[in-house]
């Protein structure tokens, strides 16, 4: 949950920075390597000169406030979204044109505040992690087994709970990254200074999970956190603020957190002019993204190398 934000001021009141902390982001040594990602010091493509299109419009009329975009890992031409605090629990399937697939229920759920999704392998991760005043003590992703959507324009599923705390007190956050090697969490926070932190746990077990701080990302002040994905290939990581998307390109045996510890080059696209966004998706090998706004009759859009 949110309230609508004068972005000008925010970037006016706002200091730049950089800064790097932390360690592994599930455990030492516990991610997997990027065995054949970039070579080191390689260019990600889509910071090089992008193009966007529109590929359709969600004409779903619940579809209004809509605050979070992954891709299916099993299902092509399948996106998943869902709309901001103030609706039920439940999940929206459309086509990259915008065509509602299946409306899917979410048993076992609480729609306090969704802020985004992200794909896994066979399941899809709803972040309710909301928290404008950084107030609670913790916060919940939901862990649903991804149902097949042809030919099922209502579904329900269930879900399963996974509580996170964090280990420095509440804070508020839009992004969900899932790691595509072993299923790591990853959080990343929401500040109007810039400054981020990446915040990781483990699936397994039972209880609240404990998250630790993996990385500390600066972007510039204004440029506030709303979205996230990794390429389900591993090699590229992107989050998204307001104004633009940022991009890491993973070296040879590198982990997520040791990527994200390193600058990112900005994506060459302004996501301003799109409105009020908080949706990202890359594409399987991260060679582009989707984004969609809040608002009635969002548009799909396409960023990709001209």
């Amino acid at each position: 949950m949110r309230p609508h934000l004068n972005l000008t001021g925010a970037v006016a009141a706002c200091a730049l920075g950089l800064s790097a902390c932390g360690g592994g982001d599930d455990s030492p040594g516990s991610e997997a390597r990027a065995g054949d990602a970039a070579r080191p010091g390689a260019r990600p493509v889509l910071c090089a000169d992008l193009r966007m299109r529109e590929t359709g419009t969600i004409e779903t009329p619940e579809a209004t406030e809509l605050s979070g975009l992954a891709i299916s890992r099993s299902q092509r031409g399948v996106l998943w979204t869902h709309n901001d605090s103030g609706d039920v629990a439940r999940l929206f399937a459309v086509n990259t044109r915008g065509r509602l697939l299946s409306e899917v229920a979410v048993s076992g759920a609480a729609a306090t505040d969704w802020e985004d999704v992200a794909a896994g392998r066979g399941a899809v991760y709803v972040a309710d992690i909301g928290d404008n005043g950084a107030q609670r003590p913790e916060v919940v992703v939901y862990r649903v087994p991804e149902p097949r959507v042809k030919g099922a324009p209502a579904l329900t599923v269930d879900a399963r709970s996974l509580v996170l705390r964090y280990p420095d007190g509440a804070h508020d956050a839009e992004a969900l990254l899932v790691s595509p090697s072993n299923g790591a969490l990853l959080v990343v926070t929401k500040d109007f200074s810039g400054r981020a932190g990446v915040y990781a746990a483990r699936q397994r077990g039972t209880g609240v999970r404990t998250l630790r701080r993996v990385a500390r990302i600066a972007l510039g002040g204004g440029e506030a956190v709303t979205a996230g994905d990794i390429s389900a290939d591993g090699r590229i990581i992107a989050v998204r603020t307001y104004f633009r998307a940022y991009v890491w390109k993973r070296k040879r045996g590198e982990t997520i957190a040791e990527a994200m510890r390193r600058k990112p080059c900005a994506a060459a696209a302004d996501l301003f002019d799109e409105g009020q966004g908080e949706a990202l998706a890359l594409t399987r090998n991260g060679g582009a993204f989707y984004t969609v706004p809040e608002g009635g009759r969002p548009p799909i859009r396409r960023y990709s190398p001209r």
